[in-house]
């Protein structure tokens, strides 16, 4: 029996990449998935994925999902995703809140809407879809909130920066990362004794998708530096099947949580053998 049997899941950004990864190994653990992103049919974004291939790929596998096409930074929009699961599975279970979206761009020359869009996305979505899931989670006193993070949230400390290797756009998705993990952690308190899990995740070394190889920041989608993505994926299910209160307010990293826990015998990266943002270690 999968870990998710008979359970109910969201997964924001799953036409790609992480989320894409998380969707499919949810479904083989036997959740009922509702894919959630922008790109419904392939070609509709400049990158390679869709909510259709995602979806496919779990059926053929066995698995059942469903595609619903949203806006996360529209609270309508939000609150259509979580009605339409309801309607389609019952009750969600498990909200994922993995969407984001970065510009690259310095800060002294990023459009004042764009920095907006971003925070909306990478911060208020994950606000606007967890208000929009705990009515049910909160009466029926179980459900987990995992939600996205990044190496990004880790601010570059105080100066002098010699051999300074800013790169333009991470200070707007830092900013949003940083303040989704205290999001998570009040939000984790707030909902504690209603017996309701929130925690937050990031890649211990980094995941290469078609996000970050067109963007150059991994060479391929195989690319040797950075962690499989199954580290996340299977970090992310961990934190939505763990006990309460074994998981609820942790920010954490996937290596780390995953050797924490037995599921890997020695990981790396963040959290295990570098340190994490401060909300890791609180």
């Amino acid at each position: 029996m999968g870990k998710l049997e008979g359970k109910v899941a969201i997964v924001t950004g799953a036409s790609r990449g992480i989320g894409q990864g998380i969707a499919e190994l949810f479904a083989s653990e036997g959740a009922r998935v509702i894919c959630a992103a922008r790109t419904l049919h392939e070609g509709d974004h400049m990158l390679a994925g869709s909510l259709d291939r995602t979806v496919t790929r779990i059926r053929e596998a066995g698995g059942d999902a469903t595609a619903v096409t949203v806006d996360v930074s529209d609270e309508a929009s939000c609150y259509q995703l979580v009605e339409v699961a309801r309607q389609t599975y019952g009750p969600v279970d498990v909200l994922v809140n993995n969407a984001a979206l970065n510009y690259y761009i310095p800060v002294v020359d990023y459009p004042t809407a764009r920095w907006l869009r971003g925070f909306s996305v990478n911060l208020h979505g994950p606000f606007m879809l967890s208000k929009a899931v705990l009515p049910d989670m909160l009466a029926r006193r179980s459900g987990s909130i995992v939600s996205i993070s990044s190496v990004a949230a880790i601010g570059p400390g105080r100066g002098p920066y010699e051999g300074n290797q800013a790169r333009p756009g991470g200070t707007m998705y830092g900013a949003s990362k940083a303040a989704l993990e205290r999001f998570t952690q009040g939000l984790a308190q707030e909902v504690y004794d209603h017996g309701v899990t929130v925690a937050c995740v990031s890649p211990g070394v980094g995941v290469a998708t078609e996000g970050t190889v067109h963007f150059g920041i991994s060479k391929s989608l195989d690319d040797p530096d950075r962690e499989p993505m199954s580290m996340m994926t299977r970090a992310v299910l961990l934190l939505a099947t763990e006990p309460l209160d074994r998981v609820t307010g942790r920010v954490t990293y996937s290596q780390q949580i995953l050797q924490e826990f037995g599921w890997i015998e020695a990981g790396q990266g963040l959290g295990v053998d570098r340190r994490g943002s401060g909300y890791s270690e609180i």
